[in-house]
């Protein structure tokens, strides 16, 4: 389901279930040893699944250990991301020569749990157009949609940076029916590999109760993939709104970084 968000370029698995038990290393198993089950369980599936990512790029089975903020760590040449929610798990990996970096994340499709998550995850700005795409897309749990995006924001951003995003330092706009957003960094744009990083540019999809954001920009001399989203993107870009049929553009407010609650706690993954 989320290789439909991403280039051909990248190396997808996924699983709806823990019912494989997923053989760990003995690194990782001293990871989560003192984990409960579940985390164990959901650990254990998401690293299964990115070892049969890893395999459609030719690399051997490693362990993949938490790094800095718990990024997990890569082999050499290779960027990913990783993401679990209740009833999924996936893994989405690419050669560095072909992608920059890549962001994931799953979430329900139900509202964020209460006021004070939405205004932890949400500015004032953002909750305006949030009122907007509710209304022209009301299957669309959109305070968890913005959630989404800034996690797999944050997941691209911050290996190729070791900086962190905090809530201001991006902004965040979608198209309701392209199923496209932008994320603006606030920051002065950091040269990755000799190319000047303002934006990411990702895809959303919603569909059998989940919600999936993705970003994978292309690497310095790589052909543009599928997740660039080049016309709406920039179009989207350059007006800073959201286009809402038969409303006009609904302006776009701060984004938050991508980890919000969860990196509060100093966690990107997973």
């Amino acid at each position: 389901m989320i290789e439909e968000l991403l280039p051909a370029a990248a190396e997808v698995a996924e699983r709806y279930d823990d019912a494989a038990p997923a053989p760990l290393f003995a690194a990782e198993e001293a990871v989560v040893a003192r984990a409960v089950p579940e985390r164990r369980r959901e650990f254990g599936t998401t690293r299964a699944c990115a070892r049969t990512a890893l395999a459609g790029l030719g690399v051997a089975p490693a362990p993949i250990l938490p790094g800095r903020r718990g990024a997990p760590v890569w082999p050499a040449g290779v960027v990913g991301s990783m993401t679990h929610c209740a009833g999924y798990r996936a893994a989405v990996v690419a050669r560095a020569d072909e992608v920059m970096a890549v962001g994931v994340d799953a979430e329900p499709n139900l509202p964020l749990p209460g006021r004070q998550a939405r205004e932890l995850v949400t500015l004032p700005q953002e909750r305006v157009w949030l009122t907007e795409l509710r209304a022209c897309r009301p299957g669309v749990c959109w305070d968890r949609l913005v959630f989404s995006a800034k996690e797999s924001v944050y997941k691209a951003w911050y290996p190729l940076t070791g900086r962190p995003l905090d809530f201001a330092d991006a902004e965040i706009t979608f198209d309701p029916w392209a199923g496209t957003f932008t994320a603006r960094l606030a920051a002065a744009a950091v040269v990755v590999n000799g190319r000047r990083v303002a934006a990411f540019h990702g895809r959303w999809l919603v569909r059998g109760g989940l919600l999936l954001t993705a970003i994978a920009p292309a690497a310095v001399g790589a052909a543009e993939g599928a997740n660039t989203a080049a016309s709406t993107a920039a179009s989207t870009a350059a007006t800073g709104a959201v286009a809402v049929p038969g409303r006009g553009p609904v302006a776009g407010g701060d984004a938050v970084r991508g980890s919000a609650v969860r990196a509060r706690a100093g966690v990107i993954d997973r």
